[in-house]
């Protein structure tokens, strides 16, 4: 109960405050500290999926705007040696406001992207946003192929149908998919909510896409998950180079080495950006458990 409490009252502290603990989970505000921080992980054996942070926009302006950065990103990255990919939120382009204008933009980026022999990521918003993002992703993947992933959520309901009914697309190239739990408050009609229906769901999902040739990003930080797709894998034999793991800038590193020493394939989502502070607060919201960690940090006790 304290740990909601603080997590609900720290956005209001000055951002000088909350950028001390926010800094273990962003890797800075800068597309060069992003790239710095992305080699820092390659030379750990780890990939990347770079991701500039962003809220819900007000205008078209600003969705232009951002389509622009993450060229300038593309072009940037694409000049150095990092071994990795691009991730990016439809509502910073303007999915709520205009969608055909969202997706020329993205189409703009998975474009830029492609030139490179690179890949972009569509994440998964709450709810009114997945089936504008699966409809998104199936045109850019008959003309992309090879270049654009999509991520699912274990606890909607509508998930594992989801998956079948994308099935047809797998002709073009092999289905990539992260999937994660869903962290967005959503209505029991659609989503499961107790912990164990929902790891129980993922793995149900995890396992189609291994019967199925699908290219699963596994993102989760839970062992008995990261335990159960372990299972998976060895019973299916799945090749190395048809899944990944996926864990999040700053969480568990430990947790990430072991399964780099294994020898299994990892991808680090690296967020950044000047819009870090919501995304901060946000994750604190999310996840009021991270209070007591972030305190004993800042008393020198983590």
């Amino acid at each position: 109960m304290l740990n909601k409490i603080i997590s609900q009252t720290l956005p209001y502290f000055p951002q000088k405050f909350i950028w001390q603990f926010s800094k273990a989970y962003i890797a800075g505000q800068s597309t060069q500290e992003a790239i710095d921080t992305s080699k820092a992980l390659n030379r750990e054996k780890t990939m990347v999926t770079l991701d500039i942070l962003g809220e819900f926009i007000e205008n078209m302006n600003q969705a232009r705007a951002n389509r622009d950065e993450y060229l300038d990103l593309i072009r940037t990255v694409e000049q150095t040696d990092v071994m990795g990919n691009y991730s990016l939120k439809p509502t910073m382009f303007g999915l709520l406001l205009d969608k055909e204008t969202c997706f020329d933009y993205i189409r703009d980026l998975v474009a830029e992207a492609a030139k490179y022999g690179n890949f972009i990521r569509i994440d998964m918003e709450n709810s009114p946003c997945v089936d504008d993002s699966i409809n998104m992703f199936r045109r850019l993947k008959e003309e992309f192929p090879k270049n654009v992933g999509l991520v699912l959520q274990a606890y909607l309901k509508r998930t594992l149908p989801d998956i079948k009914a994308m099935l047809d697309l797998r002709p073009d190239a092999p289905l990539n998919f992260r999937l994660c739990k869903g962290i967005y408050v959503e209505s029991s009609k659609i989503a499961y909510k107790d912990y164990h229906e929902i790891n129980k769901h993922y793995l149900e999902d995890l396992e189609f896409m291994f019967q199925n040739d699908l290219y699963p990003a596994i993102a989760t930080h839970d062992k008995p998950l990261i335990q159960g797709a372990l299972d998976l894998i060895a019973k299916y034999k799945v090749p190395k180079d048809k899944y990944e793991f996926q864990m999040l800038y700053g969480v568990t590193p430990k947790q990430r080495k072991t399964l780099v020493h294994a020898g299994h394939p990892v991808r680090v989502y690296v967020p950044f950006g000047e819009h870090w502070f919501g995304y901060s607060t946000r994750r604190l919201k999310e996840n009021p458990a991270m209070v007591s960690h972030i305190l004993k940090a800042m008393l020198g006790k983590g």
